[in-house]
């Protein structure tokens, strides 16, 4: 299938790393023009000369931090400069993901980690987007997928909950908002996914409990109904249609990209 994302203009934010850094690799290799942004400027322009060559494409670097408005509006406009133009899909996926460290109990939550974690997963996805809307706007099209997790559906991680929750009402607004204007919104859920950390973090488990790391796998791909550990590039295949013009049909939904959660049912 064409996706028709031949010379569409993308910015993929938290893009040097993880479901991020396979989005843009997935964008690049449908012969979009990717912009990819994120804080740590070495691992940025590193990122981006790798899938500029891995992909035979366009792939450039624009660095800062979404939690500052004023670096995000520089940021998208040195994007626009290097691109030849404005940007047509923006994929939000600048945050810290969860699952490596043990979540804080109810009482051990404090403002300042709950706030920072909103600042940047939340007001982060909403600046970028008010950075991006206006041209959208003008040229009458427009993606914007977003970024959040199963977190929004499950227990367990209070904080998680709240931030995912929180993005997909945020997408759902944006839908309903810009959605005559030819801007569509989406958001996607990943759940436990492979990404270029995870053999880091099998092996400290492993070795914390004395057991083989594929002992882990197996456990970590038993989240799921599929019972496989879903790879980072798998989700990226669903966002890359959700960019698409192919995608008219969705706007403002949740799309869960976790190999399926067990034992519950959303309708």
């Amino acid at each position: 299938m064409d996706l028709q994302l031949s010379g569409k203009r993308a910015l993929v934010t938290g893009g040097s790393r993880g479901i991020g850094k396979a989005v843009a690799r997935a964008l690049a290799q449908e012969g979009a023009l990717v912009a990819l942004l994120a804080r740590q400027e070495p691992a940025l322009r590193e990122a981006a000369a790798e899938l500029a060559a891995q992909c035979a494409a366009t792939v450039v670097a624009v660095r800062a931090d979404t939690t500052d408005e004023q670096q995000v509006l520089a940021a998208v406009r040195e994007a626009e400069r290097l691109l030849g133009g404005g940007i047509d899909i923006l994929v939000n996926a600048a945050a810290e993901p969860s699952g490596f460290a043990a979540p804080p109990t109810i009482e051990q939550i404090r403002a300042d980690y709950l706030l920072g974690e909103v600042d940047t997963k939340v007001m982060g996805y909403l600046r970028c987007a008010q950075a991006v809307v206006p041209g959208m706007r003008e040229r009458g099209w427009g993606r914007i997928v977003n970024v959040s997790g199963l977190g929004a559906r499950q227990t367990g991680h209070a904080v998680g909950s709240v931030r995912n929750v929180a993005v997909s009402a945020l997408t759902k607004n944006m839908a309903d908002e810009l959605g005559r204007f030819g801007i569509q919104s989406s958001v996607v859920h990943p759940g436990t996914t492979r990404t270029e950390r995870t053999p880091a973090l099998v092996a400290a488990k492993a070795k914390a409990r004395g057991v083989e790391p594929e002992v882990i796998e197996q456990e970590m791909a038993a989240q799921n109904s599929i019972r496989h550990l879903v790879d980072a590039s798998e989700v990226a295949d669903v966002v890359a249609f959700l960019c698409s013009p192919r995608s008219r049909a969705i706007n403002g939904d949740a799309i869960a990209v976790g190999g399926g959660a067990p034992r519950s049912i959303h309708y």
